[in-house]
């Protein structure tokens, strides 16, 4: 059995885009030569690698098993070609990074002015998702490094740093309690809150602590939006929860207030992780810019 390169390189586009016509599309490459391309990758693999549908196209369970071969074989690909452009002393290449969206919005900026300070030519790509999510893009190869808050072992990921944030509660420099250098779980409750959605790795901290309290707790917002968490803590009386990491622009102006929770065991801490996929060889762009973020990271933690 022979498997073409060009052959790889339609296959993981389909994969990705989910669709061939959008696979083809970014591949600037017309549909039916993409489809003639996976049609002949079936007949020699002697299986269908992605069940056609109305709306897209699905990976089989032979199409799952080759995608995580080839997901190794391009991310060595990019590795070498790094590596090979460095023998010429050029700092080249493309980062694509899943990131949760207080990070987004504060920790990237400064990583990636001091990326390009060193390394204009690399590009980056990033995207918005829930700490969640993050896992499956990493191994599926959309994204080459993760920052998500407090995800769960997986033997799939490796782990290539972790801070720790407090989580406290966010609300209004007016807010009754704004008062106080550090608040209580049971005092929070005395107020509407802003709870955070499934999706977010700050309701499986918090989900305990409440538990603890022997009551029960109705919020009176469920949200997955971070941005709307904060929007709605400005309005008092209503209390949100965050680390204050990407509040650091409405602190200092004087929009909100963070105050860190405090429990009978000290407070809340909330994990920030850089996670790249298990096994993986790093190519240089992805090598520099984990420098450049644990830096930032380490600058900024809270000890």
């Amino acid at each position: 059995m022979r498997i073409h390169a060009p052959a790889l390189l339609y296959f993981d586009a389909v994969r990705r885009a989910g669709s061939i016509r959008e696979g083809a599309r970014q591949l600037n490459v017309a549909s039916s030569a993409v489809n003639r391309q996976i049609l002949k990758l079936e007949d020699e693999i002697g299986t269908p690698l992605f069940d056609r549908r109305p709306e897209g196209v699905v990976l089989t369970t032979a199409g799952e098993m080759l995608a995580r071969h080839v997901i190794v074989v391009m991310q060595d690909l990019e590795r070498a070609k790094s590596d090979i452009a460095a023998l010429r002393g050029v700092r080249v290449g493309h980062v694509s990074v899943a990131a949760v969206e207080g990070v987004c919005a504060s920790l990237l900026p400064s990583v990636i002015r001091r990326l390009r300070e060193i390394a204009p030519r690399i590009r980056l790509t990033t995207r918005t998702m829930g700490s969640r999510v993050i896992p499956a893009a990493l191994e599926d190869g959309s994204a080459d490094v993760g920052i998500a808050f407090s995800l769960l072992h997986s033997p799939r990921i490796r782990q290539s740093h972790m801070a720790r944030f407090k989580l406290g509660a966010i609300m209004a420099p007016t807010h009754p309690l704004a008062g106080q250098q550090t608040v209580g779980i049971s005092a929070c409750c005395d107020y509407p809150l802003i709870w955070p959605g499934a999706d977010l790795s700050v309701a499986t901290v918090l989900e305990p602590q409440f538990q603890n309290l022997g009551r029960t707790v109705e919020p009176a917002v469920i949200s997955d939006s971070i941005d709307l968490t904060r929007q709605l803590a400005m309005r008092p009386p209503m209390i949100g929860f965050q680390t204050a990491i990407g509040l650091e622009a409405m602190l200092s102006e004087g929009k909100l207030v963070h105050r860190p929770i405090e429990t009978a065991r000290g407070p809340i801490w909330s994990e920030l992780g850089v996670y790249v996929r298990a096994g993986r060889s790093l190519p240089g762009a992805l090598d520099l810019f984990l420098q450049v973020l644990i830096s930032e990271l380490q600058g900024q933690e809270e000890l």
